[in-house]
């Protein structure tokens, strides 16, 4: 019995195709899951039907995050927005919370588990704190390791990596700020910027910054985050089927 898990769309820019990165799909079938998509519904404000579909749920990478959401105006260092994503996401967020059923958030996937549960972002790190160092390189392949991080122990994330300092790739310019409700922070770079966080609760809530779908094929450590999602998403589900 293999779990199912949606991964979440993002619209092109002509809005023609609600999409995602093979890599995440790749990344789901490698760890044991049966990834599924879930389409951008404008307008669509009960997710009920996904929420009872899906045994887990992966929120992707992508556009920025509006700032208004977090109370802000935005900066000019600010990049694609899409409102339509936003509260298609929210409120999927909402309800998948709301139900305990997995979360685990990639790149803006953990921006997005940080407004949802009433935190803020870095608009731009770059022109916000100062001392950044490079997070968004150009004209590096997704597979290659740019920047150490460090985990705290006594976390979700130490014991799936077994380590206390690792490195990973890195693309992103926004970044978490005050954290949300049941939020911890548990791991950061060099310069302090948040590289990952997870609920205070008992329950699978995982973001990390970086992009670890597009490092699982040359290396296979970055694996052990969908395994334990995927565990999270099975045992979800044999919950489910035996209520």
């Amino acid at each position: 019995m293999k779990p199912i898990i949606g991964l979440t769309t993002f619209l092109s820019e002509q809005s023609k195709y609600s999409t995602v990165s093979r890599n995440y799909v790749d990344s789901i079938y490698a760890a044991g899951g049966v990834p599924i998509t879930i389409p951008i519904v404008e307008d669509k404000t009960d997710y009920s039907e996904y929420i009872d579909l899906v045994d887990g749920i992966l929120f992707t990478g992508g556009n920025d995050i509006a700032p208004y959401y977090f109370g802000e105006n935005p900066l000019k260092e600010l990049h694609s927005m899409s409102s339509i994503r936003d509260e298609y996401e929210l409120s999927l967020f909402r309800k998948a919370y709301e139900k305990n059923v997995p979360i685990f958030g990639i790149c803006r996937g953990i921006q997005l588990i940080n407004v949802a549960l009433g935190g803020s972002l870095y608009q731009d790190i770059y022109s916000q704190i100062p001392g950044a160092l490079g997070h968004s390189p150009t004209q590096t392949a997704s597979d290659e390791l740019y920047h150490s991080i460090q985990i705290s122990k006594h976390t979700q994330l130490y014991d799936i990596f077994g380590e206390e300092r690792i490195f990973t790739n890195s693309f992103h310019h926004q970044s978490v700020k005050q954290l949300g409700k049941n939020l911890i922070a548990t791991a950061f770079s060099e310069d302090g910027i948040v590289e990952a966080l997870e609920s205070t609760e008992e329950r699978f809530l995982l973001g990390v910054q970086w992009h670890p779908e597009c490092m699982t094929k040359r290396h296979p450590m970055f694996l052990k985050l969908f395994s334990a999602f995927i565990q999270a998403s099975l045992v979800h589900k044999q919950k489910e089927v035996s209520a």
